[in-house]
């Protein structure tokens, strides 16, 4: 039986919440227990496994989907996902790019077509978290929810291991490090713009002008990274 974490230090409570996952023996797929079981089972706050649960679906291992459930990530665990580290080790930074607007331009446009208003409310208020953070750090965890979220919208299991695949791949990819003039990202940040966009074009059911959106936001994002599209 897993202990109970006897303090509140976030990367404990990770810790055991991926000590219950492996003892549990969940495999790629998977879906965890409810919430409120999870809370009875490890002994924590509803706050706290929350929490523990954002920093686990930041890296990779989980992913939510409104209404559904909690799932185990295939990244680290399906049979091909050390092919995906491979190829995002031998891919250059611009061409990886140009894959995820080939990929994630569609899935927004699916999203438009099939999100809920659940899916559709957590994908604003992630939004929302990125315009407010307060470090380039906090917006890139953000951001990656962002994506992350419309990649749950489009409800499409397919879809979705692609994008978590693509993921694996991008997270391998040798990227120079990018010198930040500022603490944090400023208002004008161009994101945020393309941003609300993607996510209005979502909310009204347009599925050209989310595809589009998104084409133009990583476009942006590969032009501002790297001076090329």
């Amino acid at each position: 039986m897993l202990t109970r974490p006897e303090t509140s230090n976030r990367s404990e409570i990770v810790g055991v919440l991926k000590a219950f996952i492996a003892e549990k023996d969940y495999a790629a797929g998977d879906r965890l227990p409810p919430e409120r079981e999870l809370i009875e089972r490890l002994g924590i706050t509803r706050s706290q496994l929350r929490k523990a649960l954002d920093s686990l679906e930041q890296e990779g291992v989980i992913w939510r989907h409104v209404g559904k459930g909690t799932f185990v990530a295939g990244a680290g665990s399906m049979p091909d996902a050390g092919l995906f580290a491979d190829i995002g080790q031998r891919i250059t930074p611009v061409k990886m790019m140009r894959a995820r607007q080939c990929i994630e331009a569609v899935i927004a446009r699916e999203a438009a077509i099939n999100a809920s208003r659940e899916a559709v409310a957590k994908i604003r208020k992630i939004k929302e978290r990125a315009r407010q953070a307060r470090s380039w750090r906090e917006y890139e965890a953000q951001d990656d929810l962002f994506h992350q979220a419309i990649a749950e919208a489009a409800d499409n299991i397919l879809l979705l291991a692609l994008f978590d695949q693509l993921n694996t791949a991008r997270r391998a990819v040798a990227v120079s490090i990018v010198i930040r003039e500022t603490e944090r990202p400023p208002e004008n940040h161009t994101s945020f713009a393309e941003h609300d966009r993607i996510c209005a074009a979502i909310e009204n059911r347009d599925p050209k002008s989310a595809h589009d959106a998104m084409w133009q936001h990583i476009s942006s994002v590969s032009k501002r990274l790297f001076g090329e599209v």
